[in-house]
């Protein structure tokens, strides 16, 4: 038996749900590792992690309008908080381009250009190159389609959940003694 905590299993169980398609299940096991780590005060990283897992099968799963608002919610805690330190301003940028890619998906181009050029211009030259080659596109007047995007996305190695970054000997599913949420 492993001596992880109890919350790194869990997200790695998300995971591999994730991984097998079955998001709604991978979303209430980060839930339940993000409300874990909380609990033991696990570090600011941990956190940030386990939410950027949730983004991702929020946006897997077609749940464009929810990765939007997250975004906007973690703007609004940068506009009252700003990002003071280069990993910060990253996080920030990283949530613009995720933004902008789900605006994009939801065919808002112009709403999309705007925040992938505001992720651009705050993380600075080479930090984002899907953002990059897709403003190329956009600046071409190129149209984006979403297809055309998830084969950038799996080329510019976007998704953090990815075969090789599992450890499925590690995974636990949520403890029976939890109550289902």
């Amino acid at each position: 038996m492993s001596t992880l905590a109890l919350h790194s299993r869990v997200a790695e169980q998300g995971k591999l749900l994730a991984l097998q398609g079955e998001h709604p299940e991978a979303l209430r096991h980060y839930r339940e590792a993000l409300r874990l780590a909380s609990q033991v005060g696990a570090p600011e990283m941990v956190l940030r992690h386990y939410a950027w897992c949730v983004l991702e099968s929020l946006e897997r799963s077609g749940a464009f309008e929810d990765v939007i608002s997250f975004c906007q919610r973690v703007e609004a805690h940068y506009a009252q908080q700003p990002p003071s330190t280069e990993l910060a301003r990253l996080d920030l940028a990283s949530h613009r381009e995720r933004q902008g890619l789900a605006l994009l998906k939801l065919q808002r181009t112009t709403e999309a250009r705007e925040r992938l050029e505001s992720a651009v211009a705050l993380a600075g030259p080479g930090r984002l190159p899907l953002s990059e080659r897709v403003l190329s596109w956009l600046r071409g007047g190129l149209h984006v389609d979403v297809r055309r995007l998830a084969l950038e996305q799996e080329r510019h190695r976007y998704w953090s959940v990815r075969p090789e970054a599992v450890n499925p000997s590690i995974a636990l599913p949520i403890p029976p003694t939890v109550a289902p949420r």
